[in-house]
């Protein structure tokens, strides 16, 4: 995989490298869907757009009128969003795993003209009002006229592409909302191209290289790191279309052998806790492990069966999205696994720091990524945690119809106020803490994260997942377990709520006497979750 960047945009337009991209590699393989026979080559998808275009055109629908599109990743999804930007309208991604409720509400709020669904992510027709068009139903409205107007030639020679403006905008991104109700971030052009021009010059793919897509394409993370770069360089990316089993996402990794690996911490953590520790931690092996000369040779085995997992061709797995837990972390640091943590949020489209794995420093999400400017508003700013500001080309244009919101998340010298505590060291590695709004103030004045107290619960492995909250000036840990977590450590309900106060008193003493908990309830039927998983914080208290 080449280390440099590899792509030249003097237009400065995010559409003139799609253009050059599809030029440049028409008869290269662009995309395809895994386990199916789905295979789409550069000029297949300069194609579709020309007669999604034309599909456009037929339906009224102008240029800077809103698009959404909701469906699972595949290639009519990429297809679908590419014919989008380069027809001049604004995309607005809904995440499949939305309710029909909040997929209407999207809808209806951003002004949508025309939605492109799969009809079979909730079972279509919805009620709405606008035009709907089951692109990859088998009964769509307009799906004859797309099927005549997709057998349109198109001229390599002669393709062109409109160009975009670098405040112009590009995408309406609906955050999935753990603290509340979802947002509609307005990101511009320049934040997509930025974010681009940013893959290219930190990571440097080269065209032909295989990738994978795992993560939902409708959240930036995934979106800007397994899609829109990929396309612009040349890549060739797989898409799995359904939510995968451990089992086959590690022989979809095996099969392709990606680049690069893009994850969200959960599914590293499941590997690392759930096959790798109980391992490790068995009476004689973890007897052995303490003989340094052992040690690491069973450390560099596990870490070649971890890649090997993970397709063993990989530059490196950058994680992002969420926290990652501290104790796989430092297995993985320990281990010499290629890692590396990323801090972004839909707000910058979404990267705001990242280091290269070689440089990483354990613990922290990078330091500030090109073309932007972090701060910590902190008097010490390298001892003392205080909040995230961030600044540069890869910033919202604000909150859709949203003022108030936008005024609150960008102040009057254009900083992004994130909302997340952190510090940052002499050299700019970033530390985050936890959210600002979760921060708990203890009755002597100290600051407390629960984010730091749930990652040392979440490492002993007695629950699924569990958040702290603050009762009268106690912290109280609630729990989830699965059905599934219980028949493997073979108790039931009842047996594990009988050992909750030993739990407690364990994990109290790997606890600061300030941060000690006082209780452990279970939320029995799990969390409420967001569709990246994470927990809804606000309903619990």
């Amino acid at each position: 995989m080449k280390r440099k960047g590899t792509l030249s945009d003097k237009e400065n337009s995010l559409i003139a490298l799609v253009e050059s991209s599809v030029k440049r590699h028409w008869d290269f393989m662009a995309y395809t869907d895994y386990g199916t026979d789905t295979n789409y080559t550069y000029g297949d998808v300069a194609r579709d757009i020309a007669a999604l275009h034309m599909m456009y055109e037929s339906l009224g629908i102008q240029k800077g009128d809103k698009i959404a599109l909701c469906d699972k990743n595949s290639t009519h999804w990429a297809v679908a969003f590419l014919s989008i930007v380069t027809y001049g309208a604004v995309a607005v991604p809904i995440l499949s795993d939305f309710s029909v409720e909040q997929t209407q509400n999207i809808v209806a709020h951003s002004d949508a003209k025309l939605l492109i669904a799969s009809k079979d992510a909730y079972g279509f027709p919805l009620t709405l009002n606008t035009k709907t068009w089951t692109f990859f139903g088998e009964d769509g409205q307009y799906e004859a006229l797309y099927a005549a107007m997709s057998k349109v030639s198109v001229d390599k020679d002669m393709l062109t592409y409109r160009r975009d403006e670098p405040e112009e905008l590009a995408v309406i991104s609906y955050t999935s909302g753990s603290t509340g109700r979802s947002k509609g971030v307005m990101l511009p052009y320049r934040s997509l191209l930025s974010n681009t021009m940013f893959a290219d010059e930190v990571i440097g793919i080269g065209c032909k290289s295989k990738t994978m897509a795992i993560l939902p394409m409708a959240h930036m993370y995934s979106f800007a790191f397994d899609f829109i770069y990929e396309f612009c360089t040349g890549c060739h990316v797989h898409f799995l279309t359904k939510i995968p089993s451990p089992h086959v996402v590690i022989k979809a990794f095996n099969d392709i052998k990606p680049v690069i690996v893009i994850s969200v911490p959960l599914i590293i953590e499941k590997i690392v806790t759930g096959r790798i520790f109980p391992i490790l931690r068995k009476p004689m092996l973890s007897t052995l492990v303490k003989i340094p000369l052992v040690k690491q040779l069973v450390y560099k085995r596990v870490c070649h069966i971890l890649t090997k997992a993970f397709g063993g061709n990989f530059y490196e797995c950058i994680i992002g999205g969420a926290a990652f837990n501290k104790e796989v972390e430092d297995f993985l640091n320990k281990i010499g696994f290629r890692y590396t943590v990323g801090y972004g949020m839909t707000e910058c489209g979404p990267i705001l720091a990242y280091e290269d794995w070689k440089k990483f420093v354990k613990f922290s999400c990078g330091k500030p990524a090109p073309r932007m400017e972090i701060k910590i508003l902190s008097d010490d700013p390298a001892h003392v945690p205080g909040e995230i500001l961030a600044r540069g080309a890869n910033v919202m244009l604000g909150y859709f119809k949203n003022e108030e919101e936008t005024a609150r998340a960008i102040d009057k010298d254009g900083w992004l106020h994130t909302g997340d505590l952190g510090t940052m060291d002499k050299d700019g590695n970033i530390f985050i803490n936890g959210r600002k709004k979760n921060m708990i103030l203890s009755a002597n004045g100290q600051n407390i994260y629960p984010e730091e107290i749930e990652d040392t619960i979440n490492t002993f492995g007695y629950f699924d997942e569990c958040i702290v909250v603050q009762r009268e000036d106690k912290l109280v840990a609630l729990a989830a377990i699965s059905d599934k977590t219980l028949k493997d450590k073979g108790m039931t309900m009842d047996e594990l709520k009988d050992q909750l106060s030993a739990y407690r008193n364990e994990m109290n003493k790997r606890l600061p006497k300030f941060a000690n908990i006082i209780d452990i309830e279970i939320v029995e039927g799990g969390f409420e979750k967001t569709p990246k998983q994470s927990i809804k914080r606000y309903l619990y208290k």
